[in-house]
């Protein structure tokens, strides 16, 4: 029986990083993963999502080629091209993390695994095995949370919207956070049909209220149609999906679709893990774990999705790494603050955020600074012809730090990171105002968004 210092259930985005780092630090390491190297994120996830997203944002470009003195002629659509695409760059992805694990020296063993004790793992592939580990880490992942009732080839998941096997003309999406938005964002910019139904009141409901707002306002002017606080009841068709909307019980409107995509959140992966067996705890389909990854059971840790929310890939990652290092005792680690972890809508426009929300920081007593600066007051963004947008940052009035940052605009989602850092440093305006911010960029907006909260804005 071969035995391991460290024994990875999982090899997606936490798995695989958890696995080097314990590797790095000279210990013998293991990976069972029962289906793709890489995990959900990088095949079916994050990575090709965003693949999809950047045809998309590339046909919005040529569609507004003649803004930019570039005359095009008739622009046509292949959806079977761009999911290749998306499939290829999947494939390269994974294959680069089996070239890692091999640099690393992890073992990697392909199949389902299964506690048979709290140090000893079964392994169901091509043939069954048996392996020893004095730690376990657990990053089995989610799936998608479906509607109840049996598959249709018109109810799609995540998965099935990225590997359509027909274009929709028209679409129901079910849900409105960052997946579903996005997805609505890829299809209506290729000319499909979008409607949204979300049960909260208002789109992308852990956003900050006011980019919530602004970004239902670019959606539906780019021809989005949105039902709030509502429900549906759907149909199937062999060729169409009937659906009936309501709202306050009482039915609003009723739709005739192509397909519906379910975005209504994911559940932990715990099902036949062998868990019985070990002191491991589950609560409402995730693992519980304290601050540092470990389960009830001493010398097993479990991170990423099947641990809880925040469902991010980096947060997963972050965990990986916090996790082998606690149970190696390197020095000086710091548990992740929730609110230091950024998240990101990849739609058109982006949306970006960190830290508390308005709301959130007046509930839990804090006196506010808060600053704005639109896109239209910055000249990069009307040079990219990119000028509908907004940076809204949220300091503490009596201590000066970050409290939050929340846009909405081209690329914000690669200016969250200058606030993610600043989070993390414990910035306070003074450190943002005295920073020099190259000109011309979009970064500058989060200069002026922090003078703006302190009435010194110099551009608007």
């Amino acid at each position: 029986m071969q035995n391991f210092d460290v024994v990875v259930i999982g090899a997606g985005p936490g798995g695989y990083v958890a696995a080097i780092r314990a590797s790095q630090l000279g210990k013998k390491v293991a990976v069972i993963e029962k289906e793709h190297l890489g995990g959900v994120c990088l095949n079916w996830g994050c990575i090709p999502t965003k693949a999809l997203l950047r045809s998309a944002e590339v046909l919005h470009l040529i569609n507004h080629a003649n803004e930019f003195g570039i005359e095009v002629g008739q622009v046509k659509v292949n959806l079977a091209k761009m999911v290749e695409r998306s499939r290829k760059i999947a494939g390269q992805l994974s294959t680069g993390i089996k070239g890692l694990l091999a640099k690393n020296k992890v073992t990697v063993f392909y199949g389902e695994a299964s506690f048979e004790k709290a140090n000893t793992l079964k392994i169901k592939g091509e043939k069954i095995e048996t392996i020893e580990a004095k730690n376990v880490i657990i990053a089995t992942g989610a799936k998608a949370r479906m509607l109840p009732g049996e598959a249709h080839p018109r109810i799609w998941t995540a998965k099935q919207a990225m590997t359509p096997e027909f274009t929709p003309k028209s679409l129901l999406v079910i849900g409105s956070g960052a997946i579903g938005i996005e997805f609505a964002s890829f299809y209506r910019t290729l000319g499909v049909e979008v409607t949204v139904i979300e049960m909260q009141t208002r789109i992308l409901p852990n956003e900050d209220s006011e980019i919530s707002a602004l970004a239902q306002k670019q959606f539906e002017k780019h021809g989005m149609k949105f039902h709030l606080g509502s429900t549906s009841k759907l149909t199937l068709s062999k060729d169409h999906v009937d659906a009936v909307i309501s709202k306050d019980g009482k039915e609003i409107e009723k739709l005739k679709v192509d397909a519906v995509i379910v975005a209504i959140g994911i559940s932990g992966n715990t099902e036949n893990l062998g868990f019985e067996k070990t002191k491991v705890k589950i609560e409402k389909g995730q693992i519980l774990v304290n601050e540092w990854c470990e389960t009830a059971e001493k010398g097993v840790y479990a991170i990423g999705d099947v641990a809880g929310a925040p469902w991010l890939a980096h947060k997963a990652s972050h965990e990986g790494i916090l996790a082998v290092e606690h149970m190696f005792g390197v020095k000086g680690l710091h548990p992740i603050k929730a609110t230091n972890i950024p998240g990101c809508t990849y739609s058109h426009p982006q949306i970006a955020s960190i830290g508390l929300t308005e709301e959130k920081a007046k509930s839990a007593g804090h006196t506010l600074k808060v600053g704005r600066f639109p896109y239209r007051g910055n000249g990069k963004a009307i040079a990219l012809g990119e000028p509908e947008g907004l940076v809204k940052t949220i300091y503490d009035a009596k201590t000066g730090e970050l409290l939050g940052a929340h846009m909405i605009g081209a690329e914000v989602t690669e200016l969250v990171q200058g606030f993610a850092i600043g989070k993390t440093l414990e910035t306070t305006e003074a450190e943002i105002m005295h920073t020099i911010f190259p000109h011309p960029t979009l970064s500058e907006m989060m200069h002026e968004s922090t003078l703006d909260a302190y009435g010194k804005v110099i551009h608007y």
